[in-house]
């Protein structure tokens, strides 16, 4: 018997939250990083990026937006791919402790 797996009905993203942002007109290699980028390279990167997230006015619709794809790749709202993956289990873990589907 095969699984049926159910599509999540997103709803369409607001990008006026954009306008707004921090980051706007940066570089996004300092959000997304070059290929073959070494570790050290990479911390020192995204400490950039993430003193521009911390003073951004939009972080948190960043990161909501950014766990809710869910983005793969770069620093969205002062979090870097790993941080998010722990981010968005936390959500979960808190949704459902809760009753509640996670965003």
């Amino acid at each position: 018997m095969s699984q049926v797996r159910r599509q999540i009905a997103r709803p369409r993203p607001s990008w006026g939250w954009q306008d707004d942002a921090a980051c706007r007109g940066e570089d996004l290699v300092l959000f997304f990083g070059p290929d073959g980028e070494r570790q050290p390279e990479r911390e020192i990167r995204e400490r950039k990026a993430k003193a521009i997230c911390a003073q951004c006015p939009v972080r948190v619709e960043c990161l909501d937006y950014a766990l809710s794809r869910p983005e793969k790749y770069g620093t969205w709202g002062g979090l870097n791919e790993d941080e998010r993956a722990s981010e968005r289990r936390r959500r979960m873990r808190r949704a459902a402790s809760a009753g509640i589907s996670a965003a």
